[in-house]
């Protein structure tokens, strides 16, 4: 079961339950972690609850692609774990030792060590949905996106939910200096989650996520790279655990897992682009590429 947002006619952000064939159900709540107290305050699961929630009730006669849909949870925060498939190692490494990929640096050591790399990411003014514009940073010439599994996890740190994220990022000034992370990941709309978030619950297998991305220009496919969340060298609980060491988290926080999918190394978003990420089993999220400043070419 998923639970997604969105407008209904009235211009009024609606939650609701999808369910495994499709059929979607409005619900009383304003938010997705409202579902989790609710549950919890009735001694059921999501699930249950949600199932106890719609048994009788007419599902909305609408397809999910004909709904305008917004981000699954106004996420207070969303962080970001780097450096957790041998894939990113290997493009870090690129980046760093002058596009050489020929020497041991802090990535390896990061890679390798007990601590893991977390970051913040964004916050909700700076996190889209489906089908919102994510933005290239003026000052870079080589971004990407980096297709992730997010958490959805509570204060105590429980993950409740899967969604999928896309951690836009600039490899040129990450890679110029490892100091510099935070203006190589954060700005305005660089970070997008969505379609839905998946109940942990319904998930039998985390480690086994298949995630696919697919860039477009110009209506052509010009990247499609998959991988899998078996790949992943930690555990959800161990990310989550370092997040909320000695940290005040909120309810309704995103980890983004890290990417195990990176374009080839001569690849840069252009404007106009257009980013979709799928998870099978939480859906597609889609998202057009928007460049702030247009660039003068000169003849």
């Amino acid at each position: 079961m998923r639970i997604i947002r969105y407008l209904n006619d009235y211009s009024n952000p609606v939650v609701a339950a999808v369910t495994d064939d499709n059929k979607i159900y409005p619900l009383p709540m304003n938010d997705f972690m409202d579902i989790i107290y609710e549950a919890k305050h009735a001694g059921l699961t999501p699930v249950n609850y949600i199932n106890e929630l719609i048994t009788g009730k007419e599902s909305l006669q609408k397809d999910l692609s004909e709904l305008n849909l917004l981000v699954p949870i106004v996420a207070p925060e969303v962080w970001a774990s780097g450096v957790t498939y041998e894939k990113s190692r290997e493009a870090r490494n690129y980046e760093t030792t002058d596009k050489k990929n020929d020497g041991e640096t802090c990535y390896d050591k990061v890679y390798n060590a007990e601590r893991p790399e977390i970051f913040l990411k964004s916050t909700s003014t700076r996190t889209v949905g489906p089908n919102e514009p994510v933005y290239l940073r003026s000052d870079s010439n080589w971004q990407i996106p980096e297709p992730e599994l997010g958490l959805v996890i509570t204060k105590e740190g429980q993950i409740v939910g899967y969604t999928i994220g896309n951690d836009m990022s600039c490899r040129d000034i990450e890679g110029e200096n490892p100091l510099y992370l935070p203006q190589a990941k954060i700005w305005k709309n660089s970070c997008s989650i969505g379609p839905a978030i998946r109940l942990s619950e319904t998930v039998a297998n985390p480690y086994n996520f298949q995630i696919t991305c697919r860039i477009y220009r110009n209506d052509q496919l010009v990247v499609e790279e998959s991988a899998n969340t078996r790949q992943l060298k930690r555990k959800y609980d161990e990310l989550v655990s370092f997040l909320i060491r000695d940290n005040k988290v909120f309810d309704g926080t995103v980890l983004l897992t890290g990417t195990s999918i990176v374009p080839p190394n001569n690849f840069t978003l252009q404007d106009k682009d257009r980013i979709e990420i799928e998870i099978p089993e939480i859906g597609v999220l889609s998202n057009p590429v928007k460049s702030l400043v247009q660039k003068t070419v000169v003849n």
